[in-house]
């Protein structure tokens, strides 16, 4: 990998970190961070691929009470950068030694999460006497300190995963057990399942249940490219906003609309 390509994963490394507290840009989600490494280090299409296989796994990550679910933006990067430095970017090699091997290291890393977040405590106390003085620009660089805590938090082990020689990496994976990479394989399908019970659960609604059953008809038509998918989807959802706009500003005065809370929510904007 040359030294362009290495400033530039540390980068989105970086990126991927702070996105994991932001959330405007969504950096930090599998699909954008693993397609990025990919575009960055010449191999996009694999970085797609493994993105879009992380991804379907991160869907049933969330965090419960004090339960913290994997680092999605290390699983990313840790992952990403693995796949580069071993050199194999077949579809099984992917999904069953790259992508569990990704989620070891970002079940791993919640060690820095933990360290990261214990140092912020100390900080919004420095923040507080900051605020006391009434120094606004105390206070704002202890934010982005914080903040800069979380972007280090991805990079600086994206940036010793980089340091391990290639060929060491690829000699690891290849020895990591058949019955190892299947089972770890197996453990992330289930996690598959219950992502997408998470996103049924999310849209269980009686708008939005025709959208559902109308993606199962649709997805066997292998006729229909991915543009023209993507075409149909934004037709489906321009006709389904301009309804929906009529019923919520017709006879019933309130233009709240017809008991939808997402098309409620769309019409706040």
């Amino acid at each position: 990998m040359s030294a362009i390509s290495v400033i530039l994963v540390i980068i989105v490394a970086f990126f991927a970190g702070l996105e994991g507290i932001l959330d405007q840009w969504q950096f930090h989600q599998p699909i954008i961070a693993c397609s990025l490494i990919g575009i960055v280090t010449g191999h996009a299409t694999a970085g797609i691929i493994l993105g879009s296989s992380l991804q379907m796994i991160a869907l049933g990550w969330a965090n419960i009470g004090a339960a913290v679910a994997p680092d999605a933006a290390l699983a990313s990067v840790a992952s990403a950068i693995l796949m580069v430095q071993g050199g194999k970017f077949d579809l099984s090699t992917i999904t069953g030694t790259i992508v569990p091997t990704g989620i070891l290291l970002a079940t791993a890393g919640l060690v820095l999460t933990t360290l990261v977040r214990f140092v912020s405590v100390g900080l919004i106390h420095i923040a507080d006497a900051q605020a006391e003085k009434g120094s606004y620009a105390g206070v704002s660089i202890i934010h982005l300190f914080a903040l800069l805590l979380q972007g280090l938090r991805i990079a600086i082990p994206a940036a010793i995963i980089l340091a391990i020689p290639a060929s060491a990496v690829s000699n690891a994976l290849n020895s990591i057990p058949d019955w190892v990479s299947k089972g770890l394989a197996i453990g992330g399908g289930m996690v598959v399942v219950v992502g997408y019970a998470m996103v049924i659960n999310l849209m269980a609604t009686r708008e939005l249940w025709p959208f559902f059953f109308l993606g199962f008809v649709l997805a066997p038509l292998t006729s229909i490219s991915l543009i023209g998918m993507g075409i149909l989807g934004v037709v489906i959802a321009l006709i389904y906003l301009t309804l929906e706009n009529k019923i919520g500003s017709g006879g019933s005065g309130t233009g709240n609309g017809g008991g939808d809370p997402i098309g409620d929510i769309l019409n706040e904007y």
